[in-house]
């Protein structure tokens, strides 16, 4: 039998995980699923956070000396850091016309409001308490925290992508600068380490159904109860509408405009990575994906995507700053605080730079929203209304971000005469048949 492409098979992973964990919820199997199904889960999305940090050292230095020139790294990195800030400036706005039209808060009754208060009050001050200690810091405090001070505890942590990536970025001027003779070496290392890397994310993801299976069950049986979700359920559907906007509109309208790709060619590009960054809701952990399917698939140059990805895993987070603008005007439309413009246009502001410091794994917008939360005058202990859907929109959100970055590889390569056709390679063929 002709064997299923890697979306249908995480599609239908996905789709039985979220069966089973009905079935196991109503049969009472939470414990089961929990102790006995979910850390397969745990254990395919550690496997790709694995590989996270040596993916975009081994790329990252091949992107950047391959470049040749210190003028090309700049005349990428200038338009890769604008249009990333171009469509994070269109996501936010977005985010905050739809909840402005929806008003979501004013559904939030005062027991539902209560109750969801007290049940999240805890996880809602741990955030405030990271937030606080960020805000202590000064006003040149980000600036600083880009540049390591060793580089190998760096590299011990994920949450320290960009400080990775400025010394990898740093490495690889130095490999331009020095006589080409003395850099081959060093260049023929990186570059096999890359090919490396890029088989085990191969192996890796034969494991993909099987682990998004695991975290859909988990995620389902593990959800709070109905009555809560239909009290935050306009919020909910704010946020999807910007981010389906985003997603099915906005990305693809680019793409279409700038690149005279058509909407079918970019999504079925790269829907396998959305659909594991909606499993994982780390971008991050689907970095290595994306970067195989923007190549392989969309035809950016390995050049632009060694380079232009890593950067926007780290701080091109669309989905994320739509997020944060729906969910503060949200909680404060909940406490009957009306923003003025002003207010809203430094909600604009601060969702932006937020976005740029958030770190690409699970849950890092709800700290980076507290301090827009703040920014805004709005009550950061508001933060536990939402606690009881994060989850489900953080897998959505991710999706943005990843759709995001693929996007703008593809905007970039355009600009530098580097987007081809796609290889001649079809991923899937690395996969077995499901049958």
């Amino acid at each position: 039998m002709k064997k299923l492409a890697l979306h249908w098979q995480i599609l239908l992973g996905m789709a039985a995980g979220v069966i089973f964990g009905m079935i196991a919820a109503q049969l009472g199997w939470t414990k089961f699923v929990v102790d006995w199904i979910k850390p397969f889960g745990t254990i395919f999305i550690n496997s790709l956070k694995l590989i996270a940090i040596p993916l975009i050292v081994a790329s990252l230095i091949k992107g950047v000396s391959d470049l040749k020139d210190i003028s090309k790294l700049s005349q990428m990195g200038g338009r890769t850091i604008g249009i990333y800030v171009m469509t994070t400036v269109v996501a936010v706005t977005l985010g905050l016309l739809i909840v402005n039209i929806t008003k979501p808060g004013k559904l939030i009754e005062e027991q539902t409001r209560i109750e969801l208060m007290d049940n999240f009050s805890g996880d809602a001050q741990q955030r405030i308490s990271q937030a606080e200690e960020q805000k202590e810091a000064g006003p040149l405090q980000a600036l600083v925290d880009i540049v390591p001070d060793n580089i190998i505890g760096a590299a011990t942590s994920n949450g320290n992508m960009l400080q990775v990536i400025f010394f990898v970025i740093f490495f690889g001027i130095g490999m331009i600068l020095i006589p080409e003779e003395k850099a081959r070496p060093v260049k023929a290392f990186f570059d096999g380490l890359n090919e490396v890397i890029l088989k085990l994310i191969d192996l890796i993801m034969l494991s993909a159904p099987y682990g998004v299976f695991a975290l859909l069950a988990a995620l389902i049986v593990e959800s709070p109860s109905a009555d809560i979700f239909v009290a935050l359920l306009g919020y909910a559907a704010s946020v999807l509408i910007g981010l389906g906007l985003l997603i099915f509109g906005f990305y693809p309208l680019l793409v279409k405009l700038f690149t005279k790709k058509d909407y079918g060619f970019f999504l079925k590009g790269i829907s396998p990575a959305q659909l594991l960054a909606f499993s994982t809701s780390s971008s991050a952990a689907t970095l290595p994906v994306t970067m195989e399917r923007v190549e392989e698939h969309l035809g950016v140059d390995r050049e632009v995507t060694s380079f232009v990805l890593p950067i926007g895993a780290t701080i091109n987070m669309d989905g994320t700053s739509l997020y944060q603008a729906v969910a503060a005007v949200f909680i404060a439309q909940a406490f009957n605080i009306d923003l003025t413009i002003g207010a809203q246009l430094g909600i604009i502001v601060t969702a932006t730079l937020a976005s740029i410091g958030s770190a690409a794994v699970p849950g890092a917008g709800m700290v980076m929203l507290v301090i827009v939360l703040g920014q805004a005058g709005i009550p950061e202990a508001g933060l536990a209304l939402i606690f009881a859907v994060d989850r489900p929109l953080d897998m959505c959100r991710t999706v943005a971000n990843v759709t995001g970055d693929a996007t703008v590889s593809m905007l970039v390569a355009k600009s530098v005469d580097k987007l081809g056709d796609p290889h001649v390679k079809n991923w899937d063929d690395n996969y077995p048949a499901t049958t």
